[in-house]
């Protein structure tokens, strides 16, 4: 008889996942503003500089809005907080004058400088700080918006410069000369860059000069202020809702169905 072979057992080792925790985010804790300790100088402001000027350094208030109320200021020489309720001992109050409309508050002072940097209930209405990066920031947001209205007033065309400057102008821009019509558009741009970009994007600036244009060409007629008629058969087209300025009337009426239709007739007789 043959003989049983023996069927040997091989253990598998079993290979354990490890478990992998994922890490919580860690909670960021907004960071509170820091102070920069510098030199720092303040302006009275409207352009004022009188030979002296003394602002109110005490019996003044400010709200602490983590603490829910006001809290009194107080600007001392010994102290080296501005809030009363934090003082301790003697206050010795000391004067805040502004020489020739300036204060120059050295960054040993920072106690004052918080004062009227922070927390003086008349900072921006009496006077300012001196701050050249936000001027610098400012000055040059209004070089940016002065070069994109050139730049839009330098491509416009004759009609959108026609339009834009009607409402500057008036009826003095149908006797304008193209050269004229450029040159004044170009001062408009730069003079005041933010209208002038708010009309050249308004469509109703178009139209209404299209009306303008079509009321001086004798085409159409304003009869008081109120209603727009055919000229050569006074057939009355549209009546101005009350209280509405007639051409910004017309111009929302010329983009209704009938509207439309005139404002076809109209452009063949203008060209």
């Amino acid at each position: 008889m043959a003989k049983k072979q023996k069927t040997q057992e091989v253990e598998v080792p079993v290979v354990e996942t490890p478990v992998v925790e994922t890490p919580k985010p860690k909670k960021v804790e907004p960071k509170k503003p820091t102070w920069e300790i510098k030199d720092r100088m303040y302006y009275l402001t409207k352009g004022r500089s009188p030979l002296t000027y003394l602002i109110r350094g005490s019996n003044i208030f400010w709200f602490d809005e983590e603490k829910g109320y006001e809290r009194e200021l107080k600007y001392t020489s010994n102290q080296r907080t501005v809030f009363v309720d934090e003082m301790k001992g003697e206050q010795r109050l000391e004067h805040i004058i502004f020489q020739n409309g300036q204060l120059f508050v050295p960054k040993n002072k920072t106690v004052l400088q918080k004062l009227l940097s922070l927390y003086h209930p008349h900072r921006s209405v009496l006077f300012e700080e001196h701050k050249p990066a936000e001027i610098a920031a400012e000055q040059i947001d209004i070089l940016e918006l002065e070069v994109d209205a050139l730049m839009a007033a330098r491509d416009m065309d004759v009609d959108m410069a026609e339009a834009v400057m009607r409402v500057e102008k008036g009826s003095e821009v149908s006797t304008m000369s193209s050269k004229e019509l450029k040159r004044d558009l170009l001062i408009f741009a730069k003079s005041n860059p933010v209208l002038f970009l708010e009309l050249a994007s308004d469509d109703n600036v178009m139209l209404r000069n299209f009306g303008i244009r079509a009321v001086e060409s004798g085409i159409l007629k304003l009869v008081n202020q109120r209603d727009f008629l055919w000229a050569s058969t006074d057939r009355k087209l549209f009546t101005v809702p009350f209280e509405e300025h007639p051409y910004t009337a017309l111009a929302a009426w010329f983009k209704t169905d009938e509207g439309m239709e005139i404002y076809a007739n109209i452009e063949k007789r203008l060209k």
